[in-house]
């Protein structure tokens, strides 16, 4: 057995008893994180790290980086494929010389907000992640979605399966079929596409566009159905308890990105009625409509919720200035979006009627009033949520912004003076009626390391990864310290993947084994009699050829 030790390295693990960070030694061994071995076993490799900062490898537990709707974003805008990239620091040394606009740099454009499989794997790996989840697999479009992240190398990897628009659910719940049943088919469907959790995406909202809908508040009837997103969301949430899923009903709310969304979302929370829920990009779920232009924050609003309700986790969906692409199943909103498209393209398609999807290439201006209050509303979020094990660091990659962005992210976080050096760029009219000036907190590395990996690990089930105690996946990275967080959280110095040194002074030296998660729920196999009888009227593609 290799064993190699890094030596003298701040270990920064909050899941230790004190959760303090302190120099010490972690030792890897081939399966992972071991114990200090007896002074007999021989150590083959050690690293002296004085002056570096030891932590578990990055989690990002909701991003777009495979299926249908994410091949489609890289065709709509080719014109950004063949240029080269910007780093994170490049991104903070254009704020510091021109503080004009956070995503330009002089005479050097950007790289596609939405890259290949190849480059996704690389970048994160880069920034020291080590697993990614895809929030959005269609059943349909799952065994894409699948090779798309196998093909994403140095990454562990897993998906959401998006259900709650879904005919034969649909129908299910409207025909008042038993509970159990539904559960049943949640589970089946969760294993037959190899998940780890469920989704939904404006319960109800995708199908009730396609007969003509442009609006689905939560206690509003779906115009074919007659049920409502309410039904929806309390039907889902009870199968994934029932199931023992660990992670809770993953919710993309009603109304996202409308004024007085708030209404919605708190709605939203209620509809599950006590059980676990997690919404998901939460950011764009936390509008009102006061101010002098109709939209207003109400981040407190929803901060308040979080905080008094140990149930509920969100992750932010960060918006960051600069161009992007927007995807969703949230066809619906896509499609009342349209007209913003920058530049003015757009792709919506619908598949085999479980869903849908939106593409729009869009970009965040600092100087538009809606654009700077929405930044400002997403770190509103992360500083008001008392507990960072809570909330965790998302940009809704692609949607708020590229993932590339986050050691920018993390420093506006930790830099209060840098937060507002930023801010006082911004429209006039928040700058007069934002309360981001008085949120003086500044997270510390150890809630950073929450936010982004031991929270992540937790709220998956991932009881291997997130920490460093013996027994750990051996998913280690090493950045050398540094005052300004950018530069820290850029590029380590090395990453090391089921305890084997993958990554090492901006080189990468192999690529390693990775792995599916995926639940594995226990249910009735007797569901499969329910859907033969059921698939063919409502799917085209076979039910033998959906199972993975």
């Amino acid at each position: 057995m290799t064993i190699t030790k890094l030596s003298g390295g701040l270990v920064c693990d909050p899941t230790k008893s004190s959760g303090a960070s302190a120099i010490g030694d972690i030792y890897i061994a081939e399966q992972g994180v071991v114990a200090t071995p007896d002074k007999n076993v021989r150590v083959d490799f050690e690293y002296k790290l004085d002056n570096h900062v030891v932590m578990a490898g990055g989690i990002d537990l909701h991003t777009h980086i495979g299926g249908g709707k994410v091949n489609l974003a890289r065709l709509l805008l080719p014109e950004l494929y063949q240029r080269p990239g910007m780093s994170a620091l490049d991104i903070d040394r254009t704020v510091e010389k021109s503080r004009s606009s956070i995503l330009r740099d002089a005479g050097r454009p950007l790289s596609s907000p939405v890259p290949g499989t190849w480059e996704t794997g690389r970048r994160y790996l880069e920034m020291g992640y080590t697993a990614c989840f895809e929030p959005a697999i269609l059943p349909a479009n799952a065994r894409q979605s699948h090779l798309e992240m196998e093909d994403t190398p140095y990454l562990d990897t897993g998906g959401y399966l998006m259900l709650g628009n879904d005919e034969l659910l649909l129908q299910w719940i409207y025909d008042g079929v038993p509970q159990a049943q539904i559960t049943d088919y949640v589970g089946w469907m969760l294993k037959a596409h190899r998940c780890i959790a469920i989704k939904v995406v404006n319960a109800g909202g995708i199908s009730a566009f396609k007969f003509n809908q442009r609006k689905l508040d939560v206690d509003s009837k779906h115009t074919h159905y007659q049920i409502s997103p309410r039904a929806i969301l309390s039907t889902l949430s009870q199968a994934v308890e029932d199931l023992g899923l660990a992670h809770p009903l993953h919710v993309h709310c009603s109304n996202l990105g409308v004024p007085g969304n708030i209404d919605s979302t708190l709605a939203t929370i209620d509809a599950v009625e006590g059980r676990r829920i997690h919404i998901t990009h939460a950011q764009f779920h936390c509008y009102g409509k006061s101010g002098p232009h109709g939209f207003s924050s109400e981040a407190a609003t929803l901060a308040e919720r979080v905080n008094r309700t140990a149930n509920l986790t969100i992750d932010v969906g960060q918006v960051l200035f600069g161009q992007t692409v927007t995807i969703s199943g949230d066809t619906m909103h896509q499609f009342e979006n349209r007209s913003f498209a920058n530049p003015r393209k757009a792709i919506f398609q619908d598949l085999e009627c479980q869903a849908g999807c939106g593409v729009l290439p869009f970009r965040y201006k600092q100087s538009q009033y809606v654009h700077g209050l929405q930044w400002a509303i997403g770190l509103e979020l992360f500083l008001l949520v008392k507990n960072p094990w809570q909330v965790y660091l998302t940009t809704d990659h692609p949607n708020g912004a590229p993932f590339c962005s986050y050691p920018h992210l993390i420093r506006l976080l930790m830099d209060y003076d840098f937060r507002m050096s930023v801010f006082d760029q911004l429209h006039p009219d928040i700058r007069a009626t934002s309360t981001l000036p008085k949120l003086k907190r500044e997270y510390t590395l150890e809630e950073i390391v929450v936010m982004t990996r031991s929270g992540p690990a937790r709220a998956l089930g991932l009881e291997r990864m997130g920490h460093l105690q013996p027994g750990a996946s051996g998913d280690v990275v090493v950045y050398r310290q540094d005052s300004n967080p950018t530069t820290l959280f850029s590029r380590p110095e090395m990453v090391f993947r089921n305890g084997v040194l993958v990554y090492r002074a901006g080189k990468f030296l192999s690529i390693p084994s990775k792995i599916l998660h995926s639940a594995r729920p226990k249910f009735d196999p007797g569901i499969a009699k329910h859907l033969r009888k059921s698939w063919e009227q409502y799917y085209l593609q076979s039910m033998t050829s959906s199972v993975l």
